[in-house]
């Protein structure tokens, strides 16, 4: 299969590192003229020159923004009035105890990973659908269905990307926009290597052996009983955006390594 993106306009969110970069890389080699996203001027100039290493001929170009606020989208959609792919990546986690999780930090969670892609999805879907093409992936989480009990609004901010996912995918019936949910697992994204390299150090072994650790002791569901790597990850959601995914719409897609324990 040939995945020719040429023409087509994508925008990341969050896409200076992990999966967010995974994936805006692989939109790029499929030939999408490619936006990448982070908070500071820095990461994105560092994201670009990291981009243009790994396709030397991607046609790319960077907004730097802070998506949990809509003064953070209102910049970004100025810069960027319109696209045709749509990758709703942005998101923070963190364990915390429910009963000390301030009402602060329900809201900020809530305005960074769902907020931010209803923002972006009124905005771009508009004329996405005047266009009659476009594509709208929301990178939601295992978690929306495992919820974590330490983790218990990561949970339900990844629960409810599924819900809008769904109902805007209802939203273009008939079209050829489409809207879907990714659902990755535990996956080696720069976040997670930092928070294993202590233990890793602390117990003489390497990243990658705690990781796998991690998965089968945590994760023990796992039929994979390894951590996905970015670009698997990626390469889903590269498909999705293709042409060739035509009649995937509202669909919740998971690339978990099999921890849901479900056939469906």
């Amino acid at each position: 299969m040939h995945i020719d993106l040429s023409g087509k306009t994508a925008l990341v969110s969050a896409s200076t590192a992990g999966i967010g970069f995974a994936i805006a890389t692989g939109l790029a080699r499929a030939g999408a003229h490619t936006i990448i996203n982070g908070r500071s001027e820095a990461s994105v100039v560092a994201s670009l020159d990291a981009m243009r290493d790994a396709v030397p001929n991607a046609d790319v170009r960077g907004i730097a923004g802070d998506l949990s606020s809509a003064d953070g989208i209102a910049k970004l959609v100025h810069a960027v009035p319109t696209a045709d792919i749509l990758v709703n990546n942005a998101g923070i986690y963190g364990p915390e105890p429910f009963f000390e999780i301030s009402d602060e930090t329900w809201e900020r969670f809530f305005q960074t990973n769902v907020m931010s892609g209803v923002r972006l999805a009124r905005h771009y879907m508009r004329g996405m659908l005047e266009r009659d093409w476009g594509r709208i992936v929301f990178i939601s989480s295992e978690s929306a269905l495992n919820i974590p009990a330490d983790m218990i609004h990561y949970g339900m901010t990844k629960t409810a990307q599924l819900s809008i996912a769904r109902g805007l995918a209802k939203l273009a019936a008939g079209t050829q926009v489409t809207v879907n949910s990714v659902l990755p697992g535990p996956t080696m994204s720069d976040g997670v290597k930092s928070m294993l390299k202590e233990t890793a150090e602390q117990q003489g072994k390497s990243v990658d052996q705690v990781a796998v650790e991690f998965v089968r002791t945590h994760r023990a569901s796992s039929i994979l009983q390894r951590p996905a790597t970015v670009e698997e990850v990626a390469n889903l959601v590269v498909y999705v955006c293709s042409a060739q995914a035509s009649a995937t719409t509202g669909a919740a897609l998971r690339v978990d390594g099999g921890v849901v324990d479900s056939i469906v």
